[in-house]
């Protein structure tokens, strides 16, 4: 008979149970059923109609519903309540000059570089203060807080991590106060109607850099740092507001080109086709971007041009080009839109 001492000790030596437990698998997102009505299924795979007379390199970047989405932003890009009001500065300012405007845009770009902001945060930057002026007359001694106020608008739109508002008050060494410049904020924000997400010229550059591009499997770094070069130059120049931002990026398209293989028409059938535009159609906006490039237009204006000097950006600023563009590289390709 087991005394009390025993079956204590056999206890003690007895393993504890084995307790499993069965761990949930995880669930690969290709594998989920398909729980909707089979009625609003598909039955083709959708697929994107093709150009026969577009080369190989031009199709390859074309993807499902990428002419809808162009085609609505095209669309958008024409609509007034997105756009600024051509002559704003003549008949809405009157303390407001388009030199000022100018070294606003200069000193912007300067303190997006320093924060490491996104191109698409200073182009947007520069629509809000064009909408806003195109509405709103503004004070010479206002005309600072509406640009960091602007760029706040457009980091925390843009941005993954925005600069805090405080920054941009010390951005200006604190010369406008923290309620000063949320005051500015609030008042683009109600005057613009909260529209904030118009396109802007990097919205259509991005995918025209990869329709241009000698090859397209290939990151071309110098060709693109020329490309955003160009389009920062035409926010400087208070003219380049006219065109529309998918005809300013469409030209910076031919002007890379020509900058770069200025012995070859920078325009072809294929880009015709797929950015929608006529080489006639771009001349007028080609020319403002290469009296920019030049100096010969806001020479006064050093930021940019310092930025893109820097070996960072491939120094694209120092690229020499020929000092006209031939009239015949206009000619006009037949496309169809």
């Amino acid at each position: 008979m087991d005394t009390l001492a025993s079956k204590k000790r056999a206890n003690t030596n007895q393993q504890p149970p084995l307790v499993i437990v069965h761990k949930r698998q995880r669930v690969v997102l290709c594998e989920i059923p398909d729980l909707s009505f089979p009625q609003y299924q598909p039955k083709h795979k959708l697929q994107v109609q093709r150009n026969p007379n577009i080369n190989n390199s031009l199709e390859e970047i074309d993807e499902p519903y990428v002419s809808d989405i162009v085609d609505y932003l095209r669309t958008m890009e024409m609509s007034k309540k997105r756009r600024p009001m051509v002559g704003y500065m003549e008949n809405v300012q009157t303390d407001i000059t388009s030199n000022m405007r100018g070294t606003l845009v200069d000193w912007l770009t300067e303190v997006a570089d320093e924060h490491q902001l996104l191109p698409e945060t200073l182009h947007l930057s520069i629509s809000y203060i064009d909408r806003f002026l195109s509405i709103q007359h503004v004070k010479r001694s206002n005309f600072q807080l509406l640009g960091v106020s602007s760029m706040l608008i457009a980091s925390k739109y843009e941005e993954i991590t925005p600069p805090k508002p405080v920054d941009f008050c010390q951005i200006t060494d604190n010369t406008y106060d923290l309620e000063e410049v949320l005051k500015m904020e609030s008042n683009i924000l109600n005057t613009l109607n909260f529209e904030m997400g118009n396109p802007n010229v990097i919205t259509f550059l991005k995918r025209f850099i990869g329709i241009a591009s000698e090859n397209p499997k290939t990151c071309n770094l110098q060709f693109e740092y020329l490309c955003n070069y160009l389009a920062e130059l035409s926010l400087l120049d208070y003219e380049c507001i006219r065109f529309l931002p998918s005809v300013v990026a469409a030209s910076v398209i031919f002007l890379a080109r020509f900058i770069i293989r200025p012995g070859v028409n920078p325009w072809t059938s294929s880009l015709c086709e797929c950015l929608g535009y006529e080489s006639a159609h771009l001349e007028e906006c080609v020319t403002v971007l290469h009296d920019l490039y030049m100096s010969r237009r806001a020479a006064s204006f050093k930021a940019v041009r310092d930025k893109y000097k820097q070996n960072k950006f491939k120094c694209v600023a120092n690229l020499p080009s020929p000092p006209e563009v031939p009239n015949h590289y206009y000619l006009i390709y037949c496309c169809q839109i």
